[in-house]
């Protein structure tokens, strides 16, 4: 990742926490207080709000077979139930379509008749180089996994794609239901690229990029763009929350622009911080929580 880049990215992330903050002390000056200047009484607030909600951990022995099935990999626990819904799962040889069923660890877990395992999570970042697949579809062609192929023993899936001409930061995970909170649209989930066009990007068209293009159909969100700092105008930096990379190839080429090079340089608050062109490294605790707290 260019400096330059860098530090679009963090004065961009200093600014929305400066604000987050500042609202926070504002709105927190007069908790516990009522119009009145009165304290609150927590007494006075209704039964339903003042129990607890914190889950209670269950004493009861083994593990819920939608857990197992998603710590395996396979699924989130929602698609995990529908899984054992509809028949698809097997429990030493028997077809389980109880919800709330729990495995022992001696038990033999079988997924259309595959017998499947509840690994260890494992988080992994790559620095994805250009010319690699994200999948396996051309044998005859170079593929991601052939750079973490020794990294772990557990089998590890992409967090959405990144298309061969597209390079930078890839998640790999087989944790299915972070996997899939970070890929729904919903969560918006902030992801910075570095784009290189064929030509200088015109002012008149970086200011209708800010108000909103529409392409085939619909307005590309864009949160933020702006030239590179000490780079020629043709490399810009743009973050989007939802969207994909070609999302961004088309929207440049409505406005009769190629885009030349794409690197992702930020995905929900992980950067390529040394991390050199396909290499990778596994996720601090620190950062798989921060992960799922998105």
């Amino acid at each position: 990742m260019s400096s330059d880049l860098a530090t679009f990215a963090e004065i961009w992330e200093m600014e929305r926490k400066n604000k987050s903050f500042n609202k926070s002390k504002k709105e927190g000056s007069n908790s516990g207080f009522n119009k009145e200047g009165n304290k609150k009484s927590f007494l006075k607030k209704p039964f339903a709000k003042r129990i607890s909600k914190k889950s209670v951990k269950s004493d009861k022995p083994g593990m819920r077979l939608n857990q197992f099935i998603a710590h395996s990999g396979i699924s989130s626990r929602r698609e995990a139930d529908k899984l054992i819904k509809a028949g698809l799962v097997q429990v030493n040889g028997k077809v389980i379509v109880e919800m709330g069923f729990r495995v022992m660890p001696t038990d033999i877990v079988k997924f259309n008749n595959e017998t499947i395992a509840s690994e260890t999570k494992r988080y992994l970042l790559l620095n994805k180089p250009k010319d690699y697949l994200t999948s396996t579809d051309d044998p005859k062609k170079k593929n991601v996994y052939e750079l973490i192929a020794k990294a772990c023993k557990e089998r590890l899936y992409p967090v959405g794609r990144l298309d061969r001409i597209t390079s930078g930061l890839l998640l790999f995970t087989n944790d299915g239901e972070l996997s899939k909170k970070l890929t729904y649209p919903k969560q918006r989930v902030k992801k910075i690229y570095h784009i290189t066009l064929d030509k200088n990007l015109k002012a008149v068209d970086m200011n209708k990029i800010k108000e909103g293009v529409s392409v085939d159909g619909y307005v590309v969100d864009i949160e933020t763009i702006s030239y590179v700092q000490n780079s020629p105008k043709k490399e810009v930096g743009v973050e989007i929350h939802i969207g994909k990379n070609s999302t961004l190839k088309n929207l440049f080429a409505h406005l009769g622009y190629k885009v030349v090079r794409i690197d992702r340089v930020y995905f929900g608050g992980l950067t390529k911080k040394d991390i050199p062109r396909g290499r990778h490294r596994f996720l601090s605790d620190k950062e798989v929580s921060m992960l799922k707290m998105i």
